[in-house]
């Protein structure tokens, strides 16, 4: 299994080396790759994603992915390379699982616990459209620089693609024992009647044609309430690109916050794992970033390549250090990147 390993900016390395360490312990015939990416790399190579770093991903089984830091400003360009590679690559779904985390002693950033009954029963999965929505990359200026317009490219094709994917995986889930599979459709109608309205409609035909899962509908500002206060009453939430994005986000708070918070972006064959969180610069370089994220983007790979057992070796082991300790300071504890990451190989 050959596998491109793209750090990139921030706690990026930080975090993907934690990830690759692991990741060879509990698969040491693999054969990792690196390449470069993001706004370090735009500032040496004036790209950020360079030609060689995407023939690198073109030529690998799978990405592993750390982080880019973006400039929130216009840089003459600068194009995001992560959605630059999910749109090379065409990896249209992306994949966020949060499941809630249990450990009742464990606190958000020192000042408040994660931990809540709602919590506790959450397993759900964000299924997220990646290649098109507002980030498309249709913006412009008109107006001489005092009108901004962005264009949201919604497409037949890419929803009802992107909802398969979604009962496919509702299907599997019932397969592994999850109880009543549901499909949540995520969507504004009412308000972007002709982009949502064409989503919906294209949802509605897909759902139709599952009659063994069972679906319902809902306007995007009640599911981000519904998220956050009763996470428990999801299985599958299938969406646009910016709804999933944010909705995402939303819902990993119940698993444990973004330290904790994992992807997978996945096409014909294809597929690049990442940790959620950004490049964090805030942190970067101190050591202290959880790399427990990165750890199950290497789990979700090697499920991904049908290595369930190495995977579940790798979940038990990152389980019992979440557990047991040791964790990192935005969980509480007081250990280093290394030392969690250390922690989880000597459970292996």
């Amino acid at each position: 299994m050959r596998v491109c390993v793209i750090p990139g900016d921030g706690i990026g390395p930080e975090v993907l080396g934690a990830a690759v360490d692991v990741l060879r312990a509990v698969a040491p015939d693999v054969e990792l790759a690196e390449a470069e990416a993001g706004w370090a790399a735009f500032q040496r190579h004036g790209e950020a994603l360079p030609a060689a770093t995407l023939a690198a991903a073109r030529a690998a089984d799978a990405v592993l992915f750390g982080a880019v830091a973006s400039p929130s400003h216009s840089v003459p360009g600068y194009r995001s390379p992560i959605v630059s590679l999910r749109r090379e690559l065409d990896l249209y779904a992306n994949i966020r699982p949060v499941v809630g985390l249990q450990i009742a002693d464990c606190r958000l950033q020192i000042e408040a616990p994660i931990y809540n009954l709602q919590s506790a029963i959450c397993n759900l999965v964000v299924v997220r459209e990646n290649t098109e929505g507002l980030y498309a990359g249709r913006e412009r200026l008109e107006d001489g620089g005092d009108t901004a317009i962005a264009e949201r490219l919604i497409t037949r094709r890419a929803s009802a693609r992107i909802v398969r994917a979604a009962f496919d995986l509702a299907r599997s889930r019932a397969a592994a024992g999850k109880a009543h599979p549901k499909v949540t459709i995520v969507h504004k109608a009412n308000v972007l009647r002709v982009s949502d309205g064409l989503f919906r409609t294209v949802a509605l035909e897909v759902a139709a044609q599952h009659p063994d899962i069972a679906h319902e509908e809902m306007l995007v500002d009640v599911a981000a309430m519904r998220v956050a206060q009763t996470p428990g009453r999801f299985d599958v939430i299938v969406t646009t690109n910016l709804f999933g994005d944010i909705l995402s986000d939303v819902a990993c708070i119940h698993g444990g916050g973004l330290g904790l918070a994992s992807s997978a972006n996945l096409g014909e064959g294809r597929a690049l794992f990442e940790p959620v969180h950004g490049a964090a610069p805030d942190i970067a370089g101190q050591g202290i970033a959880n790399p427990l994220a990165a750890i199950e983007c290497a789990a979700m790979l090697l499920e991904w390549r049908r290595r369930a057992e190495a995977a579940a070796r790798v979940r038990a082991a990152a389980a019992a250090v979440m557990s047991d300790g040791p964790r990192t300071p935005d969980l509480g504890g007081a250990s280093t990147t290394a030392e969690v990451a250390r922690a989880v190989i000597e459970r292996l």
